[in-house]
């Protein structure tokens, strides 16, 4: 399918998602959020989320639209925001997000989404909502919080003060920096190759375990994980798993 606003490309089992408005700092509008929301529900290998080279990587969600938007219209917007989000943290699949730029607003939230976070040295973050009179509403005052600890949420969305990539990994913002955008999404690709090479089907079961698990305490995290380690004892790839390792060969994974 064509977007306007994306980018698809696809590579030894690894799709690059790049969201391209250059002329808008790539700002999340009704439409970039209409075309994300389409293509995440098709998504079935591991991915790259990244945005046209430029200063930012999302600069925000496109407050053009934004500042002549009524009460019910600003819900509606936030409603599509958060499905998009959370589309793309419960995909079956890894998501790295590979940030260049800034990344504000609903960008910093976009990355938030995603498995882990990626970012070049240029790399800047930030919910500076409160300066224009909102609040995060495509989940940034939810899951900040749960990467960085309710505290320093707290401090950087009530004051909208930027993080730059070093302070972003300090703070467990971001897994890794690198010097240049495209040391960053070779690092990404390597990454995402070397886990579409293991099971999919327990690289997905991990990720539910770990979204399901997050804010609950360590008895009820135990059972949720003991019910997905179950349900791998049914799967396919547990018995060519095993199968292989016992007759020293390397595994044939099921893949989408």
């Amino acid at each position: 399918m064509d977007y306007e606003t994306l980018d698809i490309r696809e590579t030894e089992n690894v799709v690059t998602l790049t969201i391209t408005r250059p002329a808008a700092r790539n700002a999340l509008s009704r439409r970039a959020l209409g075309e994300l929301r389409d293509f995440l529900a098709r998504v079935t290998k591991p991915m790259i989320l990244t945005a046209a080279p430029g200063p930012a990587f999302v600069a925000g969600a496109d407050i053009r639209e934004m500042a002549a938007m009524t009460p019910d219209e600003g819900e509606e917007f936030g409603r599509l925001g958060q499905a998009v989000m959370n589309l793309l943290e419960h995909l079956p699949v890894p998501v790295v997000a590979c940030v260049d730029g800034y990344a504000l607003g609903g960008g910093c939230e976009l990355a938030l989404a995603a498995d882990f976070i990626y970012a070049t040295r240029k790399a800047v973050f930030g919910q500076p909502e409160v300066l224009l009179g909102l609040i995060p509403g495509f989940g940034g005052c939810v899951r900040l919080q749960r990467l960085i600890g309710p505290a320093r949420a707290r401090e950087l969305i009530y004051s909208g003060r930027h993080v730059d990539a070093v302070e972003a990994n300090r703070i467990g913002l971001v897994n890794e920096i690198f010097d240049s955008r495209e040391e960053m999404l070779d690092a990404a690709h390597r990454t995402l190759v070397r886990i579409a090479a293991n099971s999919p089907a327990a690289v997905t079961l991990c990720k539910t375990v770990i979204n399901a698990a997050r804010g609950r305490d360590v008895l009820q995290g135990l059972d949720i994980e003991l019910a997905a380690f179950r349900e791998a004892f049914t799967t396919p790839d547990m018995r060519e798993g095993t199968a292989a390792f016992l007759a020293k060969r390397e595994p044939t994974f099921h893949r989408a």
